[in-house]
């Protein structure tokens, strides 16, 4: 089996069996081609099968000159991953990357925007055309469900279940779940299906889809972001955000507000609970001001 054959088994696995997304897998793919180039530029000629340890670990040190820890700790992850495949294909009798140790890194804390900073940019969205109209609505429902950029991008408008507030999202591994939608963002999904959307044809494919773009094609992770881009710069936003800064402010704001962490973890869709815990420590003087207000030793 050369790596061609493999990485390709690997995807179609991936896709399959685990149910990734295309993203998710693109990236444990690029992983993989970087470890392909490290063996073609050092003329290292070995399959999937036999590749050991020690070339596995050279390819670590290599990659550890060039990103940062916390890159190369996913680097290690999705090797580790393909290798466990190879193992449970019975390809390989022991994964390679075992030995392999991972670099220690803190747990980074996600960016958020405070209330009055989202209110700055969805009121500096340029309403005077459709496209100003389609982005405040994009932004609204991402903020008010907490919504990946994919999630939304991916909304169909038969998700809409507005009678009953609530909003289908369709998350990683193809898992659906239910989601509240405020009152305010069903009002702007409304006025941008009534007043926008049905003015556009939507191509083959997209007939369902919520959020078009001009030609009638869903948007795109990018477009998103470049949206948010420009806002930042219009209202002179210093901090660095992206669409994720949204989910993560949503999810902030929820828990400054007393919403329980459990309910928090169902809306956003994560596992574990545990993932859910680094909203906790997002807003330390929040945390602080609860105990100092609280604590019966105040």
């Amino acid at each position: 089996m050369n790596w061609q054959n493999a990485i390709k088994d690997y995807q179609m696995y991936l896709k399959i069996e685990r149910g990734l997304s295309k993203n998710t897998i693109d990236s444990y793919s690029r992983d993989l081609e970087k470890l392909c180039l490290f063996l073609d530029e050092n003329e290292i000629n070995i399959s999937p099968i036999a590749i050991d340890g020690i070339i596995v670990k050279q390819f670590i040190y290599d990659i550890a000159k060039k990103v940062n820890p916390r890159s190369q700790a996913r680097i290690i992850s999705g090797l580790r991953s393909f290798f466990d495949y190879l193992v449970f294909e019975d390809y390989r009798e022991t994964n390679p990357t075992d030995l392999v140790e991972t670099p220690k890194i803190g747990r980074k804390l996600p960016d958020t925007l405070s209330q009055d900073e989202i209110d700055a940019l969805i009121a500096a969205i340029d309403l005077s055309h459709s496209q100003g109209e389609r982005n405040r609505t994009i932004l609204e429902t991402i903020y008010s469900c907490g919504l990946r950029v994919s999630e939304a991008i991916s909304l169909k408008i038969s998700d809409l279940f507005f009678e009953e507030g609530f909003i289908r999202v369709l998350g990683k591994g193809n898992k659906e779940r239910y989601v509240p939608i405020h009152t305010d963002a069903q009002k702007y999904v409304l006025i941008y299906e009534k007043e926008i959307r049905s003015y556009i044809k939507p191509k083959k494919g997209f007939e369902d889809t919520l959020f078009l773009n001009r030609r009638g094609k869903g948007l795109t992770r990018q477009m998103i972001f470049m949206i948010l881009k420009d806002l930042a710069f219009k209202i002179d936003l210093k901090k660095k955000i992206s669409p994720h800064t949204l989910r993560h402010s949503f999810a902030t704001h929820l828990l400054q507000n007393g919403a329980d962490l459990r309910a928090i973890q169902q809306m956003l869709g994560h596992e574990s609970i545990t993932t859910t815990e680094v909203y906790v420590h997002v807003d330390k003087t929040y945390l602080k001001d609860v105990v100092e207000t609280f604590h019966p030793r105040k």
